[in-house]
Protein backbone atom coordinates (compact mmCIF):
# COMPACT_ATOMS: atom_id res chain seq x y z
CA UNK A 1 0.00 0.00 0.00
CA UNK A 2 1.41 3.41 -1.02
CA UNK A 3 2.59 5.64 1.82
CA UNK A 4 0.96 8.67 0.18
CA UNK A 5 -1.58 9.19 -2.61
CA UNK A 6 0.70 9.96 -5.55
CA UNK A 7 -2.26 10.95 -7.73
CA UNK A 8 -3.36 13.58 -5.22
CA UNK A 9 0.14 15.05 -5.14
CA UNK A 10 0.30 14.99 -8.94
CA UNK A 11 -2.94 16.99 -9.15
CA UNK A 12 -1.19 19.92 -7.50
CA UNK A 13 0.36 20.61 -10.91
CA UNK A 14 -3.15 21.30 -12.27
CA UNK A 15 -3.72 24.30 -9.99
CA UNK A 16 -3.96 27.63 -11.80
CA UNK A 17 -1.42 30.35 -11.11
CA UNK A 18 -3.03 33.60 -9.95
CA UNK A 19 -2.83 36.45 -7.44
CA UNK A 20 -2.65 34.07 -4.45
CA UNK A 21 0.97 33.21 -5.19
CA UNK A 22 3.32 36.09 -4.56
CA UNK A 23 6.60 36.39 -6.44
CA UNK A 24 5.42 34.46 -9.49
CA UNK A 25 5.46 36.07 -12.96
CA UNK A 26 2.34 38.20 -13.55
CA UNK A 27 2.26 37.03 -17.17
CA UNK A 28 1.81 33.44 -15.95
CA UNK A 29 -1.71 34.23 -14.74
CA UNK A 30 -4.07 31.44 -15.72
CA UNK A 31 -1.46 28.83 -16.61
CA UNK A 32 -1.26 25.71 -14.50
CA UNK A 33 1.61 25.12 -12.13
CA UNK A 34 2.71 22.21 -14.30
CA UNK A 35 2.65 24.30 -17.46
CA UNK A 36 4.69 27.04 -15.80
CA UNK A 37 7.22 24.50 -14.51
CA UNK A 38 7.59 23.08 -18.03
CA UNK A 39 8.62 26.54 -19.28
CA UNK A 40 11.77 26.29 -17.11
CA UNK A 41 12.01 30.03 -16.70
CA UNK A 42 15.00 31.85 -15.29
CA UNK A 43 14.43 33.11 -11.78
CA UNK A 44 16.18 36.36 -12.65
CA UNK A 45 15.00 37.12 -16.20
CA UNK A 46 11.78 35.10 -16.43
CA UNK A 47 9.39 37.66 -14.98
CA UNK A 48 9.50 36.70 -11.30
CA UNK A 49 8.88 39.63 -8.94
CA UNK A 50 10.66 40.36 -5.70
CA UNK A 51 10.55 39.34 -2.97
CA UNK A 52 10.51 35.67 -3.92
CA UNK A 53 11.41 32.67 -1.76
CA UNK A 54 13.23 29.82 -3.51
CA UNK A 55 14.27 26.25 -2.78
CA UNK A 56 17.58 24.90 -4.04
CA UNK A 57 16.97 21.70 -6.03
CA UNK A 58 20.49 20.44 -5.35
CA UNK A 59 20.48 21.16 -1.60
CA UNK A 60 17.06 19.54 -1.22
CA UNK A 61 18.23 16.36 -2.98
CA UNK A 62 21.36 16.30 -0.84
CA UNK A 63 19.57 16.73 2.50
CA UNK A 64 16.97 14.05 1.73
CA UNK A 65 19.70 11.56 0.90
CA UNK A 66 21.86 12.45 3.92
CA UNK A 67 19.12 11.89 6.50
CA UNK A 68 17.89 8.73 4.80
CA UNK A 69 21.40 7.30 5.01
CA UNK A 70 22.05 8.61 8.54
CA UNK A 71 18.83 7.36 10.14
CA UNK A 72 19.09 3.94 8.49
CA UNK A 73 22.73 3.69 9.54
CA UNK A 74 21.76 4.33 13.16
CA UNK A 75 18.86 1.88 13.19
CA UNK A 76 16.19 4.56 13.48
CA UNK A 77 12.82 4.82 11.78
CA UNK A 78 12.10 8.34 10.61
CA UNK A 79 8.88 10.37 10.75
CA UNK A 80 10.00 13.90 9.82
CA UNK A 81 7.90 16.67 11.29
CA UNK A 82 5.62 17.93 8.54
CA UNK A 83 4.82 21.22 10.28
CA UNK A 84 8.14 22.56 9.00
CA UNK A 85 7.00 22.66 5.37
CA UNK A 86 3.34 21.57 5.22
CA UNK A 87 4.19 20.61 1.64
CA UNK A 88 2.74 17.32 0.33
CA UNK A 89 5.26 17.20 -2.51
CA UNK A 90 8.06 17.27 0.07
CA UNK A 91 6.25 14.66 2.20
CA UNK A 92 6.17 12.45 -0.88
CA UNK A 93 9.90 12.85 -1.40
CA UNK A 94 10.64 12.20 2.28
CA UNK A 95 8.60 9.00 2.12
CA UNK A 96 10.38 8.01 -1.08
CA UNK A 97 13.60 8.45 0.87
CA UNK A 98 12.59 5.88 3.44
CA UNK A 99 10.52 7.80 5.99
CA UNK A 100 8.23 5.60 8.11
CA UNK A 101 5.56 8.32 8.10
CA UNK A 102 5.06 12.02 8.79
CA UNK A 103 4.77 13.75 12.18
CA UNK A 104 2.03 16.31 12.89
CA UNK A 105 1.54 18.75 15.75
CA UNK A 106 -2.23 19.36 15.62
CA UNK A 107 -5.29 17.66 14.08
CA UNK A 108 -5.58 20.34 11.38
CA UNK A 109 -2.22 19.19 10.03
CA UNK A 110 -3.40 15.58 10.11
CA UNK A 111 -6.33 16.61 7.93
CA UNK A 112 -3.91 17.99 5.32
CA UNK A 113 -1.84 14.81 5.43
CA UNK A 114 -4.91 12.63 5.05
CA UNK A 115 -6.16 14.73 2.12
CA UNK A 116 -3.02 13.52 0.35
CA UNK A 117 -3.32 9.95 1.57
CA UNK A 118 -0.51 9.80 4.14
CA UNK A 119 -0.89 6.35 5.75
CA UNK A 120 1.23 6.67 8.89
CA UNK A 121 1.05 9.73 11.11
CA UNK A 122 2.66 10.42 14.47
CA UNK A 123 0.65 13.17 16.18
CA UNK A 124 3.11 14.63 18.65
CA UNK A 125 0.61 16.39 20.88
CA UNK A 126 -2.29 15.72 23.22
CA UNK A 127 -5.74 15.67 21.56
CA UNK A 128 -8.72 16.38 23.82
CA UNK A 129 -11.04 18.17 21.36
CA UNK A 130 -14.15 15.98 20.86
CA UNK A 131 -14.70 17.21 17.29
CA UNK A 132 -11.12 16.34 16.32
CA UNK A 133 -11.34 12.95 18.01
CA UNK A 134 -14.60 12.14 16.21
CA UNK A 135 -12.95 12.99 12.90
CA UNK A 136 -9.95 10.79 13.74
CA UNK A 137 -12.31 7.95 14.61
CA UNK A 138 -13.99 8.34 11.22
CA UNK A 139 -10.62 8.24 9.44
CA UNK A 140 -9.63 5.06 11.30
CA UNK A 141 -12.94 3.48 10.34
CA UNK A 142 -12.72 4.52 6.69
CA UNK A 143 -9.18 3.28 6.08
CA UNK A 144 -7.98 0.09 7.80
CA UNK A 145 -4.43 0.83 6.56
CA UNK A 146 -4.31 4.22 8.31
CA UNK A 147 -2.13 4.21 11.42
CA UNK A 148 -2.09 7.07 13.91
CA UNK A 149 -0.09 7.33 17.13
CA UNK A 150 -0.70 10.25 19.49
CA UNK A 151 0.24 11.55 22.95
CA UNK A 152 -1.37 11.37 26.37
CA UNK A 153 -0.02 13.05 29.50
CA UNK A 154 -2.90 13.09 32.02
CA UNK A 155 -5.68 10.90 33.38
CA UNK A 156 -8.19 13.63 32.57
CA UNK A 157 -6.96 13.69 28.98
CA UNK A 158 -7.50 9.93 28.75
CA UNK A 159 -11.04 10.36 30.09
CA UNK A 160 -11.85 13.01 27.48
CA UNK A 161 -10.39 10.92 24.66
CA UNK A 162 -12.27 7.83 25.75
CA UNK A 163 -15.59 9.65 25.99
CA UNK A 164 -15.28 11.16 22.51
CA UNK A 165 -14.08 7.94 20.90
CA UNK A 166 -16.85 5.89 22.54
CA UNK A 167 -19.43 8.38 21.27
CA UNK A 168 -17.92 8.03 17.80
CA UNK A 169 -17.85 4.21 18.07
CA UNK A 170 -14.20 4.14 17.02
CA UNK A 171 -13.52 1.06 14.88
CA UNK A 172 -10.28 0.06 16.59
CA UNK A 173 -8.26 1.30 19.56
CA UNK A 174 -6.27 4.47 18.99
CA UNK A 175 -2.58 3.98 19.75
CA UNK A 176 -1.23 6.35 22.37
CA UNK A 177 2.19 6.94 23.87
CA UNK A 178 2.83 8.62 27.19
CA UNK A 179 4.61 11.91 26.64
CA UNK A 180 7.49 12.46 29.03
CA UNK A 181 8.20 16.10 29.81
CA UNK A 182 10.58 18.01 32.04
CA UNK A 183 9.99 20.47 34.88
CA UNK A 184 9.61 23.97 33.46
CA UNK A 185 9.38 22.61 29.93
CA UNK A 186 6.40 22.16 27.66
CA UNK A 187 3.75 19.41 27.76
CA UNK A 188 4.42 15.92 29.09
CA UNK A 189 4.37 14.02 32.39
CA UNK A 190 6.77 15.31 35.05
CA UNK A 191 6.52 12.51 37.61
CA UNK A 192 7.11 8.81 36.93
CA UNK A 193 4.27 7.84 39.29
CA UNK A 194 1.85 9.78 37.11
CA UNK A 195 2.89 7.60 34.17
CA UNK A 196 1.55 4.60 36.09
CA UNK A 197 -1.77 6.33 36.71
CA UNK A 198 -2.09 7.29 33.04
CA UNK A 199 -1.27 3.74 31.95
CA UNK A 200 -3.94 2.41 34.32
CA UNK A 201 -6.47 4.85 32.86
CA UNK A 202 -5.62 3.80 29.29
CA UNK A 203 -5.86 0.11 30.22
CA UNK A 204 -9.35 0.70 31.62
CA UNK A 205 -10.64 1.85 28.20
CA UNK A 206 -11.53 -0.10 25.08
CA UNK A 207 -10.84 2.88 22.82
CA UNK A 208 -7.14 3.42 23.54
CA UNK A 209 -4.07 1.18 23.50
CA UNK A 210 -0.79 2.09 25.17
CA UNK A 211 2.09 1.61 22.73
CA UNK A 212 5.10 3.28 24.35
CA UNK A 213 6.77 6.54 25.38
CA UNK A 214 7.80 9.69 23.56
CA UNK A 215 8.80 13.32 24.06
CA UNK A 216 10.82 16.22 22.76
CA UNK A 217 14.24 16.69 24.29
CA UNK A 218 14.88 20.21 23.01
CA UNK A 219 12.22 21.60 25.36
CA UNK A 220 14.25 20.66 28.44
CA UNK A 221 15.14 23.98 30.10
CA UNK A 222 18.83 24.66 29.57
CA UNK A 223 19.16 21.63 27.30
CA UNK A 224 22.73 20.47 26.79
CA UNK A 225 24.28 17.12 25.96
CA UNK A 226 24.29 15.89 29.54
CA UNK A 227 20.69 16.90 30.32
CA UNK A 228 19.39 15.58 27.01
CA UNK A 229 21.04 12.19 27.43
CA UNK A 230 19.81 11.90 31.01
CA UNK A 231 16.26 12.67 29.89
CA UNK A 232 16.48 10.19 27.02
CA UNK A 233 17.70 7.47 29.39
CA UNK A 234 14.76 8.18 31.65
CA UNK A 235 12.48 7.77 28.62
CA UNK A 236 14.01 4.43 27.66
CA UNK A 237 14.10 3.21 31.29
CA UNK A 238 10.37 3.85 31.62
CA UNK A 239 9.78 1.98 28.38
CA UNK A 240 11.74 -1.02 29.64
CA UNK A 241 10.02 -0.99 33.03
CA UNK A 242 6.54 -0.75 31.54
CA UNK A 243 7.30 -3.59 29.16
CA UNK A 244 8.46 -5.82 32.01
CA UNK A 245 5.21 -5.00 33.82
CA UNK A 246 3.18 -6.12 30.80
CA UNK A 247 1.88 -2.64 30.05
CA UNK A 248 2.30 -3.08 26.28
CA UNK A 249 0.60 -6.47 25.99
CA UNK A 250 -1.09 -6.92 22.63
CA UNK A 251 0.81 -4.27 20.66
CA UNK A 252 2.56 -5.33 17.47
CA UNK A 253 5.48 -3.03 18.20
CA UNK A 254 6.54 -0.84 21.09
CA UNK A 255 7.05 2.81 20.16
CA UNK A 256 9.81 4.98 21.57
CA UNK A 257 10.19 8.38 19.95
CA UNK A 258 12.11 11.63 20.32
CA UNK A 259 14.32 13.86 18.28
CA UNK A 260 14.21 17.32 16.78
CA UNK A 261 16.92 18.74 14.54
CA UNK A 262 19.40 19.68 17.30
CA UNK A 263 19.97 16.44 19.25
CA UNK A 264 19.30 13.53 16.92
CA UNK A 265 22.81 12.22 17.58
CA UNK A 266 21.99 11.84 21.28
CA UNK A 267 18.70 10.13 20.39
CA UNK A 268 20.54 7.60 18.24
CA UNK A 269 23.13 6.97 20.95
CA UNK A 270 20.63 6.36 23.75
CA UNK A 271 18.07 4.45 21.68
CA UNK A 272 20.87 2.09 20.62
CA UNK A 273 21.23 1.12 24.31
CA UNK A 274 17.67 -0.28 24.48
CA UNK A 275 17.63 -4.02 25.26
CA UNK A 276 15.36 -6.48 23.46
CA UNK A 277 11.76 -6.09 24.61
CA UNK A 278 8.69 -8.31 24.42
CA UNK A 279 7.79 -6.95 20.97
CA UNK A 280 9.75 -5.26 18.16
CA UNK A 281 10.67 -1.65 18.99
CA UNK A 282 9.88 1.22 16.64
CA UNK A 283 12.66 3.74 17.40
CA UNK A 284 11.19 6.81 15.80
CA UNK A 285 13.11 10.01 15.05
CA UNK A 286 11.07 13.14 14.20
CA UNK A 287 13.52 15.79 12.92
CA UNK A 288 11.85 18.15 10.44
CA UNK A 289 14.05 21.16 9.69
CA UNK A 290 16.76 18.99 8.11
CA UNK A 291 14.94 18.99 4.77
CA UNK A 292 15.97 22.59 4.04
CA UNK A 293 18.39 23.24 6.91
CA UNK A 294 19.12 27.00 7.17
CA UNK A 295 21.76 29.70 7.42
CA UNK A 296 21.16 30.47 11.10
CA UNK A 297 19.56 28.44 13.89
CA UNK A 298 20.17 24.94 12.54
CA UNK A 299 23.47 25.80 10.90
CA UNK A 300 24.66 26.36 14.48
CA UNK A 301 22.71 23.55 16.17
CA UNK A 302 22.95 20.61 13.81
CA UNK A 303 24.57 17.47 15.29
CA UNK A 304 26.68 17.22 12.13
CA UNK A 305 28.78 20.03 13.62
CA UNK A 306 29.74 17.51 16.31
CA UNK A 307 30.09 14.63 13.85
CA UNK A 308 31.34 16.07 10.54
CA UNK A 309 32.55 12.64 9.47
CA UNK A 310 28.90 11.51 9.26
CA UNK A 311 27.84 14.11 6.70
CA UNK A 312 26.51 17.62 6.44
CA UNK A 313 23.29 19.42 5.65
CA UNK A 314 23.07 22.29 3.17
CA UNK A 315 20.81 25.36 3.35
CA UNK A 316 18.12 25.08 0.68
CA UNK A 317 16.05 28.21 1.31
CA UNK A 318 16.94 31.59 -0.15
CA UNK A 319 14.85 34.73 -0.22
CA UNK A 320 15.61 37.10 -3.08
CA UNK A 321 14.74 40.74 -2.45
CA UNK A 322 15.56 43.96 -4.25
CA UNK A 323 17.20 47.18 -3.14
CA UNK A 324 14.46 49.79 -3.41
CA UNK A 325 16.03 52.70 -1.56
CA UNK A 326 19.47 54.11 -0.58
CA UNK A 327 18.37 57.29 1.20
CA UNK A 328 21.52 57.85 3.25
CA UNK A 329 25.14 56.66 3.39
CA UNK A 330 25.62 53.27 4.96
CA UNK A 331 21.97 52.23 4.69
CA UNK A 332 19.88 50.36 2.13
CA UNK A 333 16.32 49.08 2.18
CA UNK A 334 15.15 45.84 0.62
CA UNK A 335 11.54 45.10 -0.32
CA UNK A 336 11.22 42.07 1.98
CA UNK A 337 10.24 42.10 5.63
CA UNK A 338 8.36 40.28 8.36
CA UNK A 339 5.64 39.25 5.91
CA UNK A 340 8.21 37.33 3.89
CA UNK A 341 10.92 35.88 6.10
CA UNK A 342 11.47 34.45 9.57
CA UNK A 343 12.69 36.71 12.34
CA UNK A 344 11.73 34.80 15.52
CA UNK A 345 15.19 33.29 16.07
CA UNK A 346 17.52 35.40 14.01
CA UNK A 347 17.45 37.91 11.17
CA UNK A 348 18.10 36.97 7.55
CA UNK A 349 21.70 37.02 6.37
CA UNK A 350 22.77 38.61 3.05
CA UNK A 351 24.66 36.02 1.01
CA UNK A 352 24.73 37.17 -2.60
CA UNK A 353 24.23 40.32 -4.65
CA UNK A 354 23.08 40.17 -8.27
CA UNK A 355 23.79 43.37 -10.16
CA UNK A 356 20.81 45.00 -11.87
CA UNK A 357 23.24 46.50 -14.40
CA UNK A 358 24.88 43.40 -15.85
CA UNK A 359 23.50 40.36 -14.03
CA UNK A 360 26.81 39.49 -12.41
CA UNK A 361 26.75 37.86 -8.98
CA UNK A 362 29.12 38.44 -6.06
CA UNK A 363 29.25 37.58 -2.35
CA UNK A 364 27.27 40.02 -0.20
CA UNK A 365 30.31 41.29 1.67
CA UNK A 366 29.80 44.28 3.91
CA UNK A 367 26.01 43.87 4.17
CA UNK A 368 24.16 43.20 7.43
CA UNK A 369 20.42 43.09 8.06
CA UNK A 370 19.88 45.04 11.27
CA UNK A 371 16.08 45.12 11.39
CA UNK A 372 12.82 44.26 9.66
CA UNK A 373 9.56 46.12 9.16
CA UNK A 374 6.50 44.51 7.65
CA UNK A 375 7.75 44.91 4.07
CA UNK A 376 11.30 46.21 4.40
CA UNK A 377 14.67 44.90 5.51
CA UNK A 378 17.03 47.49 7.00
CA UNK A 379 20.53 46.80 5.70
CA UNK A 380 23.72 48.29 7.05
CA UNK A 381 26.13 48.80 4.13
CA UNK A 382 29.87 49.00 4.74
CA UNK A 383 31.90 51.56 2.84
CA UNK A 384 32.84 50.25 -0.58
CA UNK A 385 30.15 47.57 -0.70
CA UNK A 386 28.79 49.17 -3.87
CA UNK A 387 25.13 48.29 -3.45
CA UNK A 388 22.74 50.04 -5.88
CA UNK A 389 19.02 50.54 -6.16
CA UNK A 390 17.65 47.70 -8.28
CA UNK A 391 20.23 45.11 -7.23
CA UNK A 392 18.91 41.73 -6.08
CA UNK A 393 20.09 40.44 -2.70
CA UNK A 394 19.92 36.75 -1.86
CA UNK A 395 19.16 36.26 1.84
CA UNK A 396 19.85 33.18 3.91
CA UNK A 397 17.16 32.48 6.49
CA UNK A 398 17.10 31.28 10.08
CA UNK A 399 14.41 28.83 11.27
CA UNK A 400 12.66 27.40 8.19
CA UNK A 401 9.42 26.64 10.07
CA UNK A 402 8.43 30.31 10.11
CA UNK A 403 9.45 30.96 6.50
CA UNK A 404 7.43 28.27 4.75
CA UNK A 405 4.19 29.48 6.34
CA UNK A 406 4.49 32.79 4.47
CA UNK A 407 4.74 31.27 0.98
CA UNK A 408 1.95 29.15 -0.55
CA UNK A 409 3.92 28.32 -3.72
CA UNK A 410 7.72 28.19 -3.78
CA UNK A 411 9.90 27.88 -6.91
CA UNK A 412 12.40 25.01 -6.98
CA UNK A 413 15.55 26.42 -8.56
CA UNK A 414 18.75 24.86 -9.91
CA UNK A 415 22.17 26.31 -9.20
CA UNK A 416 22.06 27.96 -12.65
CA UNK A 417 18.84 29.80 -11.72
CA UNK A 418 16.39 27.68 -13.74
CA UNK A 419 13.01 27.10 -12.09
CA UNK A 420 12.12 23.43 -12.59
CA UNK A 421 9.12 22.95 -10.29
CA UNK A 422 6.98 24.56 -7.59
CA UNK A 423 6.28 23.41 -4.02
CA UNK A 424 2.75 24.03 -2.69
CA UNK A 425 2.29 24.57 1.05
CA UNK A 426 -0.88 24.30 3.18
CA UNK A 427 -0.82 26.38 6.36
Amino acid sequence: MAAIADDAVARLAEERVDHRFKGLPPDAEGTTVGELAAERRSLFTGGFTTPVLTLSAEALDHNLAVMERWSAGHGLAFAPHGKTTMAPRLFQRQLEHGAWGITAAVPAQVRVYRAFGVRRIFLANEVVDPAALRWLAAELAADPDFRLVTYVDSVRGVELMDAALREAAVARPLEVVIELGAAGGRTGVRDDADCELIADAVAATSTLRLAGFAGYEAEIPGADGELVRAWLRRLTALTVAFDKAGRFAGVEEIVVSAGGSAWFDAVAEVFAELPALSAPVLKLLRSGAYVTHDDGTYRNKTPFNRHPEEGELRPALRLWAQVVSRPEPGRAYLNAGKRDVSYDVGLPEPLLVRSARDGSTRPAEGLTVIGLADQHAFVEVAEGAGLEVGDWVGLGVSHPCTVFEKWPLIPLVTAEGTVTDYVRTFF
